[in-house]
């Protein structure tokens, strides 16, 4: 994760994104740099702009997934919709 956000980090000071700088970046931090997964990463971000899919990720973030208290309620209309058709089931046995 750490050469993610030093590729981000350079990104938003507007440093370009390569094996020099991610070294920097990194060996600031105080972790030891792979040089095969900075090589990578720059490989994979290659003509990638990274602007447009910070800004999809962001809108797929806030647009996704339900939040927990719509999934909490979600659950407790549930159960009270099962518990309310177990007492019709019952009343009906004796009613």
């Amino acid at each position: 994760m750490e050469y993610i956000y030093a590729a981000l980090l350079l990104h938003k000071l507007g440093k370009p994104v390569d094996e020099a700088h991610l070294k920097k970046v990194v060996s600031a931090s105080g972790a030891e740099v792979d040089e095969s997964k900075v090589k990578a990463l720059v490989a994979s971000l290659h003509g990638v702009d990274i602007d447009k899919e910070l800004e999809n990720a962001v809108l797929v973030a806030s647009s996704g997934a339900p939040s927990g208290k719509a999934t909490e309620e979600k659950k407790e209309e549930k159960k009270e919709e099962k518990a309310e058709a177990a007492a019709e089931g019952l009343s009906s046995l004796f009613g």
